[in-house]
């Protein structure tokens, strides 16, 4: 991909930044700006914004709903989006269960469940992780029972982001205990009112309730909303797990992140009269995550481009992932230092919608600590770094 653009991608890319200026809302903008987290109810006001624009959903096919675009407008556009702070769509449906449905879903799923992803009426979660097996996914013991036209569902899921606010959660249970692990999984929808299913706030780090764990208690399940094959869920969720890892990279949030990284060094005293923006120690380890960041931003432009000749990513989402979130955790850490005792003093509540007491620091230093403890995940979820260095030492090298 040629990284220069043409005429015609200029001209997109000034549409793009126009209709962000004028759309996105300025009360939302404050909010992110300020790190204060959104609510349920702003995302979806924003989804349904870009869902008017067609802008909704870059990477489906034009035949339901998607945008055309080319891999160099996706990448304009999410750039975009990541310099003003808007946030991309909720992975959990548009990103991830939809190219599934899209893929291996019959006509009457594709239907049913794709308009409401793609106009945002519906919140979807995933249910892959469980107590005992998280990184090593295949030996999940969520079951389903074929009983009927249904199937009886009992187990739990952990590490369930927003699960709270979901009306849906596609879900990886076993169907067979008499084959190989990865052959006896089966992919499900399931509606989150169906009777049986509850679910235990987990609280992180940073003392808010992101994630959940949900129990599943004789939950009975259409057999309609089996995607694709019984037994073959494993091939299915290693293609949403292939574009997941692709996503997390974040290089446009990673170039938001280090201009508020060079904003705050600027701003901070280095004790010997300058600031820590012209510290030659501090200054070194910016370039080094500039350089780290410019690098991975290629690497991702190479892999858009292979997609867009229908190639699946393989190994090097895995690359993407590593490389993605563990800047982003040395930019978090970089910031904290900064900081110093600024980010010590902070009140958790501050940051969240209707909070009336006092503020705690400035902004960003108060917000260091905050986002240092909940990024810590970041080489977790979407299958640990550690598993990922396991895969591209497989694929790629051959061990």
């Amino acid at each position: 991909m040629n990284a220069d653009f043409t005429t015609e991608e200029l001209a997109f890319q000034s549409e793009v930044r126009e209709f962000l200026a004028n759309e996105f809302p300025a009360e939302l903008k404050h909010k992110v700006d300020n790190r204060i987290r959104l609510s349920k109810e702003e995302i979806v006001r924003w989804q349904k914004i870009l869902h008017k624009k067609g802008w909704m959903a870059p990477n489906w096919p034009q035949e339901y709903g998607g945008t055309g675009w080319t891999p160099t407008q996706k990448y304009i556009f999410s750039t975009e989006m990541g310099l003003m702070g808007a946030p991309e769509p909720t992975p959990f449906g548009v990103t991830m269960v939809a190219p599934v449905i899209m893929a291996y879903g019959t006509e009457e799923q594709k239907q049913r469940f794709l308009p409401d992803i793609l106009e945002s009426n519906v919140w979807w979660c995933q249910g892959y992780s469980e107590p005992n097996a998280g990184s090593d996914l295949a030996s999940l013991k969520t079951m389903a029972v074929r009983d009927g036209d249904y199937y009886v569902v009992n187990g739990n899921k952990t590490w369930n982001t927003y699960g709270q606010y979901a009306d849906w959660i596609f879900c990886l249970v076993r169907t067979d205990n008499s084959v190989k692990k990865q052959e006896g999984i089966s992919f499900l929808l399931i509606d989150m009112k169906t009777p049986g299913i509850t679910l235990k706030p987990i609280v992180l780090l940073d003392g808010h309730a992101e994630v959940n764990e949900v129990f599943f208690d004789d939950v009975r399940v259409p057999v309609e909303n089996l995607i694709g094959e019984e037994n073959k869920g494993w091939t299915y969720a290693k293609v949403l797990l292939t574009h997941e890892r692709t996503n997390i990279a974040g290089v446009p949030r990673g170039k938001r992140r280090l201009a508020s990284l060079k904003r705050i060094a600027a701003e901070t005293d280095d004790g010997f009269g300058g600031t820590m923006a012209e510290n030659a120690d501090f200054k070194a380890q910016l370039a080094e995550a500039e350089i780290e960041l410019q690098a991975l931003e290629y690497a991702e432009l190479r892999t858009l481009a292979a997609l867009s000749v229908g190639k699946a990513p393989g190994p090097e989402s895995s690359i993407l992932k590593i490389v993605g979130t563990e800047l982003a955790q040395k930019m978090d850490e970089m910031t904290v230092e900064l900081a110093g005792y600024n980010c010590l003093p902070f009140v958790p509540e501050q940051f969240e919608e209707g909070f009336e007491g006092e503020q705690m620091g400035p902004g960003s230093s108060a917000a260091a600590a905050i986002n240092y403890f909940n990024n810590r995940k970041l080489s977790i979820f979407g299958g640990s770094n550690e598993v990922q260095r396991n895969i591209i030492s497989k694929a790629v090298l051959g061990l």
